[in-house]
């Protein structure tokens, strides 16, 4: 090649050269001065767009709310009132001798009527409508009147006292069910109680959820509350609590008072036991959960120790019963079933009581210092009764008495006793009381 190509080329190749080196120094400064202006560390901090501690779900509304309107409009119109009559039968018409007096004085001291309120939702076009059992309890008569001031007599389709929820329909068209809420409801959450306090009327009030899964009240024999600080009074039994989207997310039923109103410790039952107890009821009239039939206590915990004492300990077996017949034994304890860890006695209820009839639990006990696995098939638990708790007879003869049915009374004695049950009643006479110590 000769000398004037090699300097024509070198003349083509300068120009960029010397842009590459131009870009390259720029790069440099640009660099050197974006690293010198970076800024000190700071703590991370929640931005705006952001939901924290959410990821994976959707939050009620992440943007402000000024309003529960919508919600509060949707969900009302699915919310009932119920008002119930019962009839109450006065006592001392037991007692042939008050009976004759009353009678003698043309009073007519018989069944009085009682009238109690509550409230219900609306779960079905075609009627259903799920309320507390105690709200609808030997009711004669239910009366639901609807938020557009339609009313109608309702029937009993079920109960279930164990859970607290019964089960009412009325033949009525243009009904509007109330949608469940298709995740479970978190603490935190926005609350809104709706039902009829004090029968002052449809009453919205609103909180959070404080707690979820709630057992150990002892006030139903399956427990597995919601708690919110919404106040719920008198009244608001068997009403809806919903979320900001006005979905239902459990029935109100109870309240931690001292005074009898609200203080900020209310219950609900969540949608998913309400949704296995409605339909239940409303496909077999009752609801059919498993038994074991074994006392249970939960092993006693100490909280100022560090290490933690989990499982059941079986106090007593039924005779015949599913526990009994798999080799169970008193003084077992029982660890968890099917995997899941038994953290105390309402655990246990609980995932018992989930399970139908016939299924097979395989439960791990330990017995003595020996690890072991038993398999038992539920049966279906029995309906629960009132039982009276026998009375304790004395040891001391001179507190034994003769039987009751002693010989009745003579005619002079019935005449001496109505002579002083008019003295009592007419002329204010009392018996004679101590006063109470101060």
């Amino acid at each position: 090649m000769s000398a004037s190509s090699k300097t024509s080329v070198i003349w083509k190749i300068l120009p960029w050269l010397l842009l590459i080196a131009v870009l390259a120094a720029f790069i440099w400064v640009y660099i050197g001065q974006k690293t010198s202006q970076q800024p000190a560390w700071e703590p991370p901090r929640n931005e705006s767009d952001s939901i924290a501690l959410n990821t994976g779900r959707n939050s009620d509304k992440p943007e402000p709310i000024v309003s529960y309107h919508n919600a509060v409009a949707k969900a009302s119109r699915s919310v009932v009132n119920i008002y119930t009559t019962q009839t109450i039968q006065n006592p001392y018409m037991n007692d042939p001798i008050l009976r004759r007096f009353y009678e003698f004085h043309g009073q007519n001291p018989q069944a009085g009527q009682e009238t109690n309120l509550g409230s219900g939702v609306i779960v079905s076009k075609d009627g259903y409508i799920v309320t507390n059992a105690h709200v609808i309890a030997k009711a004669d008569e239910i009366v639901v009147a609807l938020n557009d001031g339609r009313k109608a007599v309702a029937t009993v389709v079920g109960t279930d006292p164990d859970s607290d929820l019964a089960v009412i329909k009325v033949d009525m068209t243009g009904l509007e069910p109330l949608a469940f809420r298709e995740t479970p409801i978190e603490v935190g959450d926005v609350a809104l109680a709706i039902g009829n306090p004090f029968g002052v009327g449809q009453t919205v009030t609103q909180g959070i959820i404080s707690a979820t899964g709630r057992t150990g009240l002892g006030v139903n024999t399956f427990e597995d509350f919601i708690q919110t600080d919404a106040a719920i009074n008198p009244g608001n039994s068997g009403g809806a609590l919903v979320d900001a989207r006005g979905e239902l997310v459990g029935i109100n039923t109870l309240i931690f008072s001292r005074s009898g109103g609200s203080m900020g410790i209310g219950f609900a039952i969540p949608t998913a036991l309400v949704e296995q107890v409605m339909n239940a009821i409303i496909k077999d009239g009752k609801v059919s959960r498993g038994w074991l039939g074994i006392e249970v206590l939960s092993q006693l915990r100490d909280p100022s120790q560090l290490e933690t004492t989990t499982g059941v300990v079986v106090r007593n077996i039924i005779p015949g019963s599913p526990a009994a017949k798999s080799g169970l034994k008193v003084g077992d304890v029982i660890l968890s079933i099917d995997g899941v860890e038994m953290t105390d006695s309402n655990a246990l209820i609980q995932h018992v009581a989930r399970k139908m009839p016939n299924s097979v639990l395989k439960v791990q006990v330990v017995r003595g210092s020996e690890n072991m696995n038993i398999d038992i098939a539920l049966a279906e638990r029995p309906t629960q009764t009132d039982v009276v708790a026998p009375m304790e007879m004395p040891t001391d003869p001179e507190l034994l008495v003769e039987p009751e049915n002693g010989p009745p009374l003579t005619d002079e004695q019935r005449a001496q006793l109505r002579e002083e049950l008019i003295e009592l009643f007419e002329n204010g006479a009392r018996p004679k009381v101590d006063p109470l110590p101060q």
